[in-house]
């Protein structure tokens, strides 16, 4: 059985509070490891590659206003490292601005979801992600 692992990239305590939430009230994962900045994204990925793919989360969560690296930048380099290009990354933002979603895809996202204000509808939506991303999705063999 494969280990369910999620890195969670947000620099708002309150949407980090709530996703950390949602996941465990769903049991959705084995381990979620919390950065919040592009930069921290960079840098774990740095470290888990030189560490080994099986270092490697699962599932990314990204958000796309982020202090340092922007989400988008953080997706670009993460799709040009031969290590992460087919890591799933979920864009969790929420913006609903056209031009961060295009982009988003543009630069080799999974999906693109906007965070619900409500936290019942946020924590139904991060249980649909975790069933899909974590359970029906067949992973790419690294």
């Amino acid at each position: 059985m494969r280990r369910k692992s999620i890195l969670l990239v947000e620099d708002n305590p309150d949407d980090e509070a709530l996703t950390l939430r949602a996941l465990r009230k769903h049991d959705l994962a084995d381990e979620v490891v919390v950065v919040r900045d592009g930069a921290e994204a960079l840098a774990f990925f740095y470290e888990a590659t030189r560490a080994g793919d099986d270092h490697l989360p699962e599932l990314v969560l990204l958000d796309l206003k982020l202090p340092k690296v922007d989400g988008l930048q953080v997706l670009k380099m993460l799709r040009e490292d031969v290590h992460t290009r087919r890591l799933p990354v979920v864009i969790l933002s929420s913006s609903s601005e056209e031009r961060d979603i295009v982009q988003s895809y543009d630069l080799g996202a999974n999906s693109y979801v906007r965070k619900p204000v409500d936290f019942a509808e946020f924590s139904e939506a991060v249980r649909q992600l975790g069933i899909y991303w974590l359970g029906l999705n067949e992973p790419s063999p690294r």
